[in-house]
């Protein structure tokens, strides 16, 4: 502004500068032409030359005062036209900052200073436009370096720079022609405020359509190209927005799915209302998709359309789910309708049927549709239906599930149901239906009876069986605490029962049951009787014990001595009986009833029919018992059990003729403490606990494996316990030890005794036929000690028969014994059966079985049975490197 007026002084000096010429340059001539003759001059010409250079002088003062007048209005009126420049600029809304060629400022507008907070005494006269920049910085209003703010601002669409009072000013600077610039500074607060608003609502437009599962697209209706789709529209597509946006339908789809789009754009065009609805069908890769798609015309400020917007949904699957839930619901439907259960729903507002299933017909007495409508009132007599309506009263008020049992009359009499109610609340969770059902428990309950008869008595006597006599044992344990009163416990053996099973049959054996059962509740006259176990009893006595307990059972002795007539048959039996007293015998029911049981076990020791009363070492037999099955058990695993072998030889007349030609293995036990265990006493208990199977399992595979490795290829006898027949598969397990352990399965005979038939007469034989495919031998052990014997040869074709020892051992003394032997080799070798004859111990056996023609025989005379290295040389082996094979194994 001070160089403005600087430059207005300048131009209104020019006028006296021009006076100032014209008269010096007048001066001078004057002065020359007077010079030389001014002595000489008159007065007269003196006048002339005085007047004519007055006369010059004033027409010169005369141009000047024009010059100086014509100067002066020529100042003023650029002095009007800055000041009408300055006003106008200082009334804009836009700050404006001018400098000339050598980058002074040489004009602000008002708006300027302002919007800077600025005086115009800051702007000194010869300030640059870099130090204006400078003290803008200096003063926090500018955020950038004078570069910086001087590069951008002279772009075409400028710089924003934020102020501290949270303003923005747009600044745009221009070159002018005489080489300076002018720079204009807009407050662009509200604008950008505006415009990131803007862009905020349209970001979170954008962000809404985006998160919308609705496929939504937005397309020019000029051209057809899209101009906007969300992101459930590119997850349907499987096109990207890049892609899509720009392009027509006819571009990206195939031609069936572009004509179905244009055509549905077209709707939307001609609808009256702008908006159209429908579903088609669009190819999508290798599928078919139905779209349910609405169109809305968007129009312009002149009411022309311009945009059309397209909302759709895939409901494929929709249509999908809805044909499968029509689907479902007849299924349920037929599902309800053929449940054996009864179904009816009831509305709660009035008590009315609005559903029932077939079954609910049999409660109803009547056709489901004709219940329709009816309430209980209207259905039941009227005492079923006040307790009916009370109970749906109960559980609408409970709002919870209900159930119990109560019964319904119904055509085939009053039947016992269970019901269950269930109130099924509204939107406002007040009851809206109750659903019940019925379910006819008649039958169950009464098979629940009868299995809870079931469960505490014994299924063939109806007496009550082992758990029933616990339990009373404890009742009466109970009620005779801290009395002096006593009581006994009898544990009843039936004698002889296994003998009549095998002769007359099962059937026979449990008819004998029956009826002892009926004796001995007689005998008791009211006492606890209970069946224990499959010929053992139980009673409880009470009385001056033992004397009561041993006269009840001696009453039992003798009434079941008599014979018992059963199906036209006579058959005798008799008890033995063991006897433990409360309170000296024990305190609970467990020890009562084992002492009692040990009284009986020492019972049958003496003899059959014997009467024994529990005596406290009977205890400690049986600990030792227990002690010794925990062991045996132990042994087993630690490997304390090892096989003895006893020789079989061909039946000769001295021992030297008698060639040995097979083995009988045996088991044997060292137990670390006891020392050697009798096999009398060990093999007896490991059949009762079950332990022989895992023994025999043993046994038979560490017998095939020795067998296995002898050179010499001889016979090993293996004695199978019926216990491994009634578990597990013995076939798979006597092939398998012979896969493993390479013996040839004709060297293997496996000893079976009659018991292994008479339990299980048809699974035992099958098992027999199915080792003898394998090519194993079978042989009957202890053949004529049973009742069977003969049956059961006609039954299976046996390779042997083993004679039992005590026959044996009486030859030469007892005559039935030879002549019972002589019969046995007779019928053997009749069935082509080879004759084994054990417990050969003298040379009168020897010679007596060689004249009669028995195949072979064992006994001590021929060889106790020892360790396999003993006979060493039998097998083929030097006794020294099978000294060294046994200390090997017993080190491994």
């Amino acid at each position: 502004m001070a160089d403005s007026n600087r430059q207005a002084g300048r131009k209104n000096s020019i006028p006296a500068q021009a006076l100032v010429c014209l008269l010096a340059i007048a001066a001078p001539c004057g002065s020359a032409s007077a010079a030389p003759a001014v002595g000489e001059l008159d007065p007269n010409q003196m006048w002339e030359i005085l007047l004519g250079g007055i006369a010059g002088v004033s027409f010169l003062l005369a141009i000047g005062i024009w010059i100086l007048a014509a100067f002066r209005r020529a100042r003023n009126a650029l002095a009007q036209r800055s000041a009408f420049i300055s006003s106008a600029l200082n009334t804009l809304n836009q700050g404006v900052m001018m400098t000339n060629a050598q980058n002074r400022v040489v004009f602000c507008n008002d708006r300027f200073l302002e919007m800077y907070g600025l005086s115009r005494a800051e702007i000194s006269s010869k300030m640059t436009g870099r130090e204006l920049l400078e003290l803008r910085r200096a003063r926090g209003l500018l955020n950038l370096t004078v570069e910086e703010f001087s590069k951008l601002a002279r772009r075409p669409e400028g710089v924003v720079t934020d102020l501290p009072d949270g303003r923005s000013v747009l600044t745009k600077i221009f070159r002018l022609p005489n080489g300076g610039t002018i720079g204009t500074h807009e407050d662009c607060t509200q604008q950008r405020q505006l415009s990131r608003k803007l862009a905020s609502t349209t970001k979170f437009l954008e962000s809404v359509l985006d998160n919308v599962p609705v496929c939504v697209a937005a397309k020019n209706i000029e051209d057809g190209r899209y101009i906007f789709v969300n992101r459930a529209f590119e997850r349907f597509s499987r096109f990207s927005r890049d892609r899509i946006v720009g392009k027509r339908a006819d571009e990206m789809f195939r031609p069936e799915t572009a004509k179905s789009i244009e055509a549905a754009d077209q709707a939307a065009l001609t609808a009256p209302d702008g908006h159209h609805h429908n579903e088609y069908v669009v190819q999508r890769s290798d599928e078919e998709r139905v779209l349910s798609a609405n169109r809305v015309i968007a129009r312009n400020e002149n009411n022309k359309p311009e945009f059309l917007i397209t909302l759709f949904d895939d409901v494929t699957d929709r249509r999908s789910l809805s044909r499968e839930l029509e689907s479902t619901k007849k299924f349920l439907e037929l599902v309800v309708d053929n449940i054996p259960v009864s179904l009816i729903v009831e509305r709660v507002s009035d008590g009315r049927y609005l559903l029932a299933n077939r079954s609910a017909e049999t409660i109803l007495n009547r056709r489901r549709e004709d219940a329709t409508g009816l309430t209980a009132a209207d259905i039941f007599n009227p005492r079923e239906a006040k307790l009916i309506i009370a109970r749906d009263e109960a559980a609408i008020k409970k709002r919870g599930l209900l159930t119990e049992e109560h019964p319904i009359s119904t055509k085939d009499g009053l039947r016992l149901f269970l019901t269950r109610r269930m109130t099924v609340l509204d939107e406002a969770g007040e009851p809206q239906y109750l659903i019940k059902t019925h379910e006819d428990v008649t039958d169950r309950r009464q098979t629940e009876s009868r299995m809870a008869h079931m469960a505490y008595h014994d299924g063939l006597t109806d007496l009550p069986n082992r758990a029933a006599f616990l339990q009373a044992l404890a009742q009466m344990i109970e009620a005779c605490a801290g009395t002096d009163e006593e009581f006994a416990v009898l544990c009843v053996d039936l004698d002889g029962l296994k003998e009549i099973n095998d002769v007359f049959g099962h059937a026979m054996g449990d008819k004998l049951l029956i009826e002892v059962a009926g004796r001995i509740q007689a005998c008791a006259r009211g006492g606890v009787v209970a069946r224990l176990s499959g010929d053992e009893f139980g009673l409880i006595i009470d009385g001056t014990q033992p004397e009561a307990g041993k006269a009840l059972a001696e009453k039992l002795a003798q009434t079941l001595s008599d014979e018992f007539v059963i199906d036209g048959k006579s058959v005798r039996t008799g008890v033995t009986t063991g006897i433990s007293v409360f309170p000296h015998n024990g305190s609970d029911a467990a020890s009562l009833l084992a002492n009692s049981g040990a009284a009986l076990f020492r019972a049958k020791q003496k003899s059959r029919g014997s009467i024994s009363v529990f005596e406290p070492e009977m205890d400690q037999q049986i600990r030792d018992r227990r002690v010794l099955h925990q062991d045996l058990s132990m042994a087993i695993r630690n490997g304390e059990l090892s096989l003895y072998y006893q020789p079989q030889a061909a039946a000769g007349p001295t021992i030297g003729t008698s060639k040995i030609i097979g083995f009988e293995a045996l088991a044997r036990w060292f137990h670390p403490v006891r020392g050697f265990v009798s096999p009398g006493e060990f093999i007896p208990l490991a059949e009762e606990s079950g332990l022989i199977v895992e023994m025999g399992v043993w046994i038979l595979r560490e017998a095939c494996r020795e067998a296995a490795s002898w050179p010499e290829p001889m016979q090993i006898a293996v004695n199978l316990s019926p216990a491994q027949f009634m578990h597990g598969d013995v076939v798979s397990l006597v092939h398998s030890i012979l896969l493993e352990t390479g013996l040839a399965p004709d060297r293997l005979e496996l000893e079976i005794t009659e018991g292994v038939l008479i339990e299980d007469f048809d699974r035992g034989l099958a098992l027999l036929r199915r080792l003898k495919a394998l090519g194993v031998r079978i042989s009957m052990d202890d053949f004529g000690s049973g009742y069977s014997s003969l049956s059961y040869l006609q039954a299976f074709p046996f390779d042997k028969i083993k004679i039992d020892r005590a026959f044996v051992m009486n030859l030469g003394r007892n005559p039935q014994s030879a002549a019972i032997v002589r019969a046995v080799i007779d019928l053997g070798h009749g069935l082509e059966m080879s004759i084994v004859a054990e417990g050969v111990e003298t040379q009168e056996q020897l010679g007596f079985l060689a004249d009669e023609g028995c195949d072979s025989v064992q006994g001590y005379l021929l060889g106790k049975p020892q360790p396999i290295g003993h006979y060493a040389a039998l097998v083929g082996r030097s006794a020294a490197n099978d000294a060294e094979t046994e200390r090997k194994l017993a080190s491994a």
